[in-house]
């Protein structure tokens, strides 16, 4: 007999890393998986934002720890991968949520903030695919989404312009695809959530510029919601999406589509 739409849903027992996970929509995809039971391992830049989300969620009453982490730094994602298995004995799944941005002119943008863009945003996130799919091959099973952006897909925003996040948006596709080719025979699988705009510290300037046209000419005519990342956080975490991988889930208001 198949699983029960519950049991499918089901992360009791599971343990998940989300980077990024402290504020905007990286919490709340962190709290989509810890409402379905898994444990949590969030990471940071700042303990100005990691205690007090941490603080959230033990009130909630999920599992949570974590950790003080610059995704770009290879030595920081090693020892959150460590402090996982140390505290939990096992991680299940990955979000590679944490992203930066810098807007300016592509003739005008020092390489510097290119740099630090794309190490954060694709470098980052293939270190810490790297380094937890290093334990979920041990075991042959495992989970990682990427979240990247439909700025990897379609130029949207007429200025100011940011070629390093859309590169490095796009950059998180490609990955996600190829780590969903060479690891699904091993068990693990990897897929993106591409979202329009939501309201957040990283979108909210452009969706200053942008939101009278996502008014005008989105079928769903408006900015996402809060909540409307986690269902497909938890759908792409859980069994219910077991024979999914290399996709990219385009969360925007069918923005995309006209």
């Amino acid at each position: 007999m198949a699983a029960s739409i519950k049991e499918l849903f089901d992360l009791t027992n599971r343990v998940a890393i989300v980077t990024g996970g402290s504020r905007g929509l990286g919490q709340e995809m962190a709290e989509g998986l810890a409402e379905a039971g898994a444990a949590l391992m969030l990471c940071a830049r700042r303990e100005q934002w990691l205690t007090p989300a941490l603080d959230a969620m033990r009130r909630a009453g999920f599992r949570a720890e974590g950790m003080l982490c610059d995704v770009a730094n290879p030595e920081d994602v090693q020892a959150t991968v460590d402090k996982t298995m140390a505290t939990y004995g096992r991680v299940d799944i990955l979000i590679n949520n944490a992203g930066i941005s810098w807007g300016a002119r592509p003739e005008e943008m020092a390489l510097e903030h290119w740099r630090k863009v794309l190490e954060t945003n694709l470098t980052g996130a293939f270190l810490f695919a790297q380094a937890t799919g290093r334990e979920m091959l041990k075991r042959e099973t495992g989970c990682i989404i990427n979240v990247s952006s439909v700025a990897g897909l379609r130029a949207s925003v007429p200025g100011p312009h940011y070629a390093g996040y859309a590169a490095s948006k796009a950059g998180l596709m490609g990955l996600t695809r190829e780590l969903a080719a060479t690891w699904g025979p091993r068990g693990i699988r990897v897929n993106a959530i591409a979202p329009g705009f939501f309201h957040s510290r990283l979108a909210d300037p452009v969706i200053e510029q942008i939101e009278p046209l996502i008014r005008m000419r989105n079928p769903i005519p408006r900015v996402g919601a809060v909540g409307e990342l986690k269902g497909v956080a938890v759908f792409l975490a859980s069994d219910a999406s077991n024979y999914i991988t290399g996709q990219t889930i385009i969360v925007d208001g069918g923005g995309t589509v006209v």
